[in-house]
């Protein structure tokens, strides 16, 4: 039996969206020509697009098609109209990295020691020529949510825009663009049970982008190319799934850890995510504990080359070394069950355990 943990990395396909995507492949058209193939096309995307943008309480001329989150990501850092970009000191590297590349001044929010940005510290940020605010929703290391309303109160006061990268959060908690109030938000469909391939800028309406890609004016000048239709269609249908009740199964987890530190735990998380550590039990060695045993979990963020690295997160939040070198991620999500959870809680004692005997020797 495999027991699959990891969903803040990727979740398996969903029976929706892969369904979706086979009737996508049927369709002959490109959706910019005018013909009646070109029409079908043109409809089963923007059926997508109306079920992406009514996901998160938008309209649906709001939402970019990209390729996945790091390109909206990209699109929204370098494409935006401002001076200088702040960036919080927790966000996916497709964000540092971009604010990097942008040519453009960067500021770094500090966090405390739950994950959770400094408000003071923005304020003081601001004061400036006009900047964009990037502020992650939901962190995908340790499910830590942001104050993103607050942020955005504050940036609206020095005439700021914000962008949050919500892509760990749809299809966990309720997203709304509106309440929250942002400019800009990034979503990625492989998150939530939608295929690797497709996902999408959130882009206030009146709100002119600079795009990345040049060519043709496919999704209102704002990326060129013929849109990936038959991925876009799993994203929809993705989308359109209900929300999983799975804060139990997490609890139940969490129950089992005893003397581990669990990151985060003080302040609102994703009911999905689990980050935490039992000091002297390396994260490397856990990883492979856990894959021998038959369940897959991780080790911070998966965009880092296939490879256990430090956490930048657990950094930010001033976590000692010795404890974030011994930090492991455990996501759960749509096709989670109490099975898997009694599976990984078997196997963590049974660790435990091992380990508790090494040290007696």
């Amino acid at each position: 039996m495999r027991t699959y943990l990891d969903h803040n990395a990727t979740s398996p396909l969903r029976p929706a969206a892969k369904s979706a995507m086979l009737r996508a492949m049927d369709v002959t058209g490109n959706a910019s020509s005018v013909h009646a193939e070109g029409r079908a096309a043109r409809q089963a995307l923007e059926d997508a697009r109306d079920q992406v943008a009514q996901a998160v309480g938008a309209i649906a001329p709001m939402v970019v098609f990209t390729s996945g989150g790091s390109e909206a990501n990209n699109l929204a850092l370098k494409g935006a109209p401002v001076e200088r970009l702040i960036v919080s000191a927790i966000e996916h590297p497709s964000v540092l990295e971009a604010a990097k590349a942008s040519g453009m001044p960067v500021s770094l929010i500090p966090v405390d020691g739950n994950g959770l940005v400094n408000l003071a510290a923005l304020a003081k940020l601001l004061e400036g020529p006009k900047a964009l605010v990037s502020v992650m929703l939901a962190n995908n290391e340790t499910g830590v949510i942001q104050p993103v309303r607050d942020v955005v109160a504050l940036a609206q006061s020095h005439g700021a825009l914000v962008h949050t990268d919500a892509v760990q959060a749809l299809g966990k908690m309720p997203v709304n663009f509106g309440l929250l109030g942002v400019d800009l938000m990034t979503l990625s469909a492989h998150k939530l049970g939608g295929p690797v391939g497709a996902g999408a800028l959130i882009v206030r309406d009146g709100l002119a982008l600079e795009p990345l890609v040049h060519g043709g004016g496919q999704e209102l000048r704002r990326r060129a190319g013929t849109e990936n239709l038959v991925s876009i269609a799993g994203f929809g249908a993705a989308a359109s799934e209900t929300l999983n009740s799975i804060k139990m199964l997490r609890d139940e987890l969490e129950l089992s850890l005893e003397a581990a530190v669990i990151f985060g735990a003080g302040v609102e998380r994703l009911p999905n995510t689990s980050c935490f550590a039992l000091p002297g039990l390396n994260a490397e060695t856990l990883l492979m504990a856990f894959d021998l045993e038959g369940i897959a979990v991780s080790s911070g963020s998966a965009c880092s080359s296939g490879k256990v690295a430090k956490s930048h997160v657990l950094a930010a939040m001033g976590i000692a070394p010795e404890i974030s070198g011994a930090a492991i991620r455990v996501s759960l999500g749509w096709n989670t069950t109490i099975e898997h959870i009694h599976h990984f809680t078997a196997t963590w004692r049974k660790i435990v355990a091992r380990h508790k005997a090494r040290v007696a020797a």
